[in-house]
């Protein structure tokens, strides 16, 4: 009889869910700010295969700084959950305002990336950043020789 019995995939799927779940922010992240630094700054072929989004121009230039600033702060896994859900919202809007007036399959209408990133912003949103994150080092932590809030009181 062997003495190690080999992991059952559930368990094995459960022992990689923290590298998969981190991984994955930060390739939905990287993706999202690269989308952002194009439009803004023309770099990685700029926006729409070159040049740069009008300063301020709606809602492109600010659709951008959604994209740099939230992707960023999804990659690094700091304030995870609220930027995720903006940037989520704002390719639903993209969605909805740019690519669906065309036709009503995201296939047809070009929204393919639109609906990816929300979707996955969405997840994120929801599961939150995984145990390798920013929010991990600045999440509240009790001490462990803290006082009691409320000292009992003698009667006596």
């Amino acid at each position: 009889m062997p003495a190690h019995r080999p992991n059952h995939p559930r368990q094995t799927a459960e022992a990689v869910r923290p590298i998969v779940l981190t991984a994955f922010r930060i390739v939905v992240g990287l993706l999202f700010a690269c989308h952002g630094a194009a439009s803004l700054f023309g770099v990685l072929g700029g926006a729409k295969g070159g040049g740069t989004v009008p300063l301020g121009q709606w809602p492109g230039w600010w659709a951008a700084l959604i994209q740099l600033v939230g992707g960023t702060l999804v990659l690094l896994g700091a304030g995870t959950r609220v930027a995720a859900l903006l940037c989520s919202g704002s390719m639903a809007y993209a969605y909805f305002t740019v690519h669906q007036e065309h036709a009503l399959l995201p296939l047809q209408n070009g929204g393919e990336p639109s609906v990816m990133f929300c979707w996955a912003f969405l997840a994120i949103a929801a599961l939150g950043s995984g145990p390798y994150a920013l929010d991990r080092l600045f999440a509240r932590r009790p001490l462990a020789t803290a006082e009691p809030a409320v000292r009992p009181t003698s009667t006596v």
